[in-house]
């Protein structure tokens, strides 16, 4: 199989596009308060049993567990935020926990670009 072909096939597969609109509506989500993201969230879990046992279930289990952390910081930052003394804390942590997001859909967005397993940590 040329090289042509191969990267045809790979942008066929249903599941890795399926990744690929999950990643884009996490970034969609930092701009809509969330609301794509649990979108992504509830594909992730929907198809989650079409990836099982192949290389895009670690990125399924990437987006989820991104979606998971990001929420619980999101809820401590929120917590925060309703005191007066720990805003300055509040804001800190939404700033990390952005960057973090950011970073690992990035990170899983080129590594399933590349046809490439996520370590999911």
């Amino acid at each position: 199989m040329s090289q042509e072909n191969k990267i045809v096939d790979s942008l066929q597969d249903p599941n890795k596009n399926i990744a690929i609109i999950v990643y884009g509506l996490q970034i969609l989500g930092i701009l809509t308060g969330g609301i794509a993201w649990i979108i992504g969230v509830v594909i992730n879990y929907v198809k989650k049993d079409d990836v099982k046992d192949t290389w895009i279930e670690s990125h399924f289990e990437w987006q989820i567990r991104t979606f998971w952390i990001g929420l619980a910081w999101g809820i401590v930052s929120f917590i925060l935020m309703l005191t007066i003394v720990l805003i300055p804390l509040a804001f800190i942590i939404w700033i990390i926990v952005s960057i973090w997001i950011i970073y690992r859909v990035i990170k899983g967005l080129l590594d399933l670009l590349d046809n490439k397993a996520l370590q999911a940590k």
